[in-house]
This record gives structure tokens, sequence and C-alpha cells, in this order.
């Protein structure tokens, strides 16, 4: 049996809006908010006009100002991962009237809605798949002179499918805290305020 909790995280994981939805909804109510949950640096290389980012690592400690604004939010990551998750942290702290933007930032590109674009810095997700083929491809060829260091390919392979299996990626983590994807413009409590204020 669902606990209260279980209930609205479920109602709110089930409330998705397409990129083309999303454009109209917009145009209907230019108070809903855009939050976008990528990291500072994702957000600097791409991301939609208005929208805010509060990356995914720094949303907890904001969950509850949040959960307090009045106007519709959505929801934005790469692919929806994060943002899923997201939507579960505000939902746990009370927040209803949220949506996920199916498919992501991606999907916003591909529907040809207008983009903020600065630079061609590459998604967590690429860069994730770089890192992780990268020490595969190595270890399998030291692994021709040192045969142990082929299980640190299946130490990586056992670490992706466990990040499948869980929904979260412990090298996407560590990926999060380096300067490239820190970026230099994200102030979290600024942004946390210009949103309470949109809200009053």
């Amino acid at each position: 049996m669902n606990t209260p909790a279980d209930t609205t995280r479920a109602d709110a994981s089930n409330s998705t809006v397409t990129a083309t939805e999303l454009r109209e909804l917009r145009q209907a109510d230019p108070e809903v908010r855009i939050i976008d949950v990528r990291t500072p640096g994702e957000y600097e290389a791409t991301h939609i006009e208005g929208s805010y980012n509060v990356p995914l690592d720094q949303l907890p400690e904001h969950a509850e100002e949040l959960a307090a604004l009045d106007h519709a939010v959505v929801l934005v990551c790469q692919s929806g991962a994060r943002a899923t998750k997201a939507m579960d942290e505000l939902a746990r702290a009370g927040k209803g009237n949220m949506r996920l933007l199916t498919g992501g930032i991606g999907a916003w590109q591909q529907a040809g809605c207008d983009i903020v674009r600065r630079s061609e810095r590459w998604s967590l997700e690429r860069q994730v798949r770089l890192v992780a083929g990268s020490i595969v491809l190595l270890s399998i060829v030291v692994s021709l002179w040192i045969p142990a260091a082929r299980f640190v390919a299946g130490f990586v392979g056992a670490g992706l499918t466990f990040a499948a299996v869980t929904n979260t990626c412990a090298m996407a983590m560590v990926l999060t805290k380096l300067p490239y994807n820190r970026g230099a413009t994200c102030d979290i409590d600024s942004i946390v305020r210009q949103l309470q204020t949109r809200s009053t």
C-alpha cells in the first residue's frame, strides 16, 4: 500500500510534457518556471531561454524553497534522468504542479524550439561515455602486457550496469565536480531568490 508521499512521487513522475507542448504552455502561461538541473557548464553551453539553472547536486538543500513556488514548474536535463530525480526530490518536499520535459534539452532542440547556445561544451552523458570508453579501451590494450588490467574493464562494465539498474552514476557525480562542468556563473542562492521574486 502506497503512503501519501509515495503517491505524490508517483503522480509527479507521470507528469510529462513534450517540447511542442512546453512551447505552447509557455505561450499560454508566461509565468511557468523552467528549471534546468544539469551542471552549470552544460547550462552555459546550451539552455532554454528564460530557464533557471538549479544543478541536481545542489537542489536538495533548496528543495523546500523551490517547493513553495506558486506557479507550475517544468524540469529539464539532458535526457530526462536527472530531471526525474529532481522531480522526486521536490515531490517529497511537497511541490505539486510539476512536469518533466520528455527527452530533455535534446528533444527541445530537435523540435526546432528556440535555444541559447554559448559554446560546444559536452553534455555530462557524453562525458561519461568518453571516460568509460577510454578506460575500457586502455585497460584492454594494457592487458596485452599486464593480463590483470582486463579486470579494470570488467569493473567499469559492472559500474555502468549498476548505473543503468539504479538510475545513478558514480562517474557522472564525480565529473560534475570538475571545473569544466562547474562553470563560473551559477549562484544558486541568487537563482532561488529570482524564482521566489517572480512567484510573489
